[in-house]
């Protein structure tokens, strides 16, 4: 049996904790969730950081914790300004900010366009235009984004 699978017995871990003990129990532990740094949690209430972790894995706050990752990201883009953190790494913090629910679930999304509507929205010339020389209209490439014929690499076409 691996460590991880281990069953804690909740009255045992109950009757020695400290965070158990301790009368500010549930706010140590929503802060703990929210990411709050673990050493200073730990130094705030009077807590090694150990208890803090045993608390944590007897009452699965980790599972809670990493659903959490929104708060994590929000610390660090709240303090992009007051810390020396590079220019990537507060856009990196946003762009991962941007895909979390509020879930706390990582979403990939996508746009899907179909063509078929746009191009059935072409008039008769733009449709003559298109089979003669492959020429789209302006509003077509703007709701598509760049076609290969927009592209500046030189295809060896020259």
């Amino acid at each position: 049996m691996a460590v991880k699978d281990k069953q804690v017995n909740q009255g045992r871990h109950e009757a020695g904790c400290k965070v158990c003990a301790h009368p500010e129990r549930e706010q140590i532990e929503a802060e703990w969730c929210a990411w709050a740094n673990t050493s200073e949690l730990a130094k705030q209430y009077g807590l090694s950081r150990d208890s803090l972790y045993r608390h944590a894995a007897a009452f699965n706050l980790h599972e809670r914790r990493a659903r959490n990752l929104r708060a994590a990201l929000e610390r660090i883009i709240e303090q992009a300004d007051g810390v020396t953190v590079n220019a990537a790494a507060v856009v990196s913090a946003i762009q991962a900010y941007a895909k979390i629910n509020s879930a706390g679930q990582w979403v990939d999304r996508t746009e899907q366009v179909n063509l078929n509507d746009l191009f059935s929205r072409m008039s008769a010339q733009e449709l003559e235009a298109y089979a003669r020389d492959g020429t789209l209209p302006e509003w077509f490439t703007s709701i598509v984004g760049a076609t290969p014929s927009d592209s500046q690499e030189d295809g060896g076409n020259d």
